[in-house]
């Protein structure tokens, strides 16, 4: 996760929702998206 860029690792957590992957996947992109403090470009791009 650490070698995502911001940017991919936002898409790929877009992307997860879609395609309705674990809900564990799903938590682990979420938390490394906090780790970064990039919590509001995901409401923002909501």
């Amino acid at each position: 996760m650490r070698k995502l860029s911001d940017e991919l690792l936002i898409e790929s957590y877009h992307k997860a929702i879609q395609l309705q992957l674990s809900l564990d996947f799903i938590r682990l992109i979420e938390t490394e998206i906090h780790r970064r403090s990039l919590s509001n470009s995901i409401k923002a791009s909501s």
